[in-house]
């Protein structure tokens, strides 16, 4: 099997534009060690090709045509940028893994995500979806509530001082999100209560979560407010002090645990979800689980020491990284064809001789 590997890597800052200090322009993108890994796992299959989500992605994709595509790619512009790789391999009939070009365009835009929760009555917190400075008079949620970019991932947009209180920091941060990231800011009811998150792994009455993972906020710093945004991912967490904010199996009662299970399950059939996705819950001041939104390219970085929440569930139950990543092109591979996928007999010799 030919497999290629579409990826977006975060370039070397020395290189770039950017100021110095913390920036979250590349948040989403993955880091060379991560491209690695995953090209490492994907090497049971076959021949692996990276193919960078670039602006010359769709002519490598054609030169190099392979048998499926290893979908990590988060896209560069637009409110659309995770549908662009899918959308190019269907153009030209090439399989891949993960969902389809629609449910990574409203997944990525929250607001579109908890119209649709929210219609097929899967718990959401409320909320209004600000485009403009004058739609902040349509704001009419009790306070606190939460702020964030409609369209970003992997903590973008989303800081310790999100967290309104009163209208005049609703109107401050609201005016700071639209101009700094050039799209609609979602204002949504804050849920007060623990939150979580849930690995899921397969498609129809296959697809099941791992151990759901649990955020202690007590790790934050002193004077945080318990909200797992930016700073928490990548700023107070790094390799000299590690932020131990993460609990998995999650220690929760285990009928909150099945309600978790339940709704994290619930959202991802709604979405339409294929293959894996992670779905962030918070839960409501009743004790009911919430949904955040929905990741349905997660992201996976290799070092356990690092909070990646998808490999540290899959670890929790019983994979290794690589078996992770082989798993996800198995059960594409099986929704695509039907079938098994078929190793190479050299590799398939060297895992009945390891077994």
């Amino acid at each position: 099997m030919r497999i290629g590997l579409a990826y977006n890597e975060k370039p070397d800052r020395s290189t770039t534009d950017e100021p110095p200090g913390p920036s979250d322009a590349f948040a989403e993108w993955d880091d060379p060690s991560t491209i690695a890994a995953v090209e490492e796992a994907l090497g049971l299959f076959g021949s692996v090709t990276r193919l960078e989500a670039d602006e010359f992605f769709p002519q490598k994709l054609a030169l190099a045509h392979p048998d499926l595509v290893f979908n990590m790619a988060e896209g560069l512009h637009g409110q659309n940028r995770e549908s662009l790789v899918p959308a190019i391999c269907e153009y030209f009939s090439i399989p891949y893994t993960g969902s389809d070009p629609l449910t990574l365009a409203l997944s990525l835009h929250k607001a579109r995500t908890k119209e649709l929760l929210a219609y097929r009555g899967v718990p959401t917190a409320p909320f209004v979806c600000v485009e403009r400075p004058q739609d902040l008079a349509r704001v009419s949620l009790p306070y606190p509530v939460f702020v964030k970019p409609v369209c970003e991932g992997s903590g973008k947009g989303i800081f310790v001082n999100n967290l309104c209180e009163t209208p005049a920091q609703l109107r401050e941060r609201v005016l700071c999100l639209l101009d700094r990231y050039a799209e609609p800011v979602l204002v949504e009811t804050y849920l007060p209560g623990p939150e979580f998150t849930v690995a899921i792994l397969g498609n129809g009455p296959q697809a099941s979560c791992f151990p759901v993972v649990g955020f202690d906020f007590a790790a934050l710093p002193p004077g945080a407010p318990p909200v797992y945004g930016y700073e928490a991912k990548w700023v107070w967490d790094t390799p000299e002090h590690p932020l131990a904010i993460f609990q998995c199996p999650a220690p929760v009662a285990p009928e909150l645990y099945r309600e978790i299970e339940r709704t994290a399950l619930d959202a991802y059939f709604v979405l339409g979800c294929r293959d894996w996705c992670r779905v962030d819950i918070r839960v409501d001041r009743f004790g009911v689980p919430n949904v955040l939104e929905l990741n349905p390219l997660p992201g996976i970085i290799p070092d356990p020491a690092m909070n990646s929440c998808f490999p540290k569930a899959a670890r929790a139950a019983g994979f290794s990284y690589d078996e992770l990543i082989q798993d996800v092109v198995h059960i594409a591979w099986r929704r695509l064809t039907g079938q098994p996928v078929r190793l190479p007999a050299t590799r398939a010799f060297a895992l009945e001789a390891s077994a």
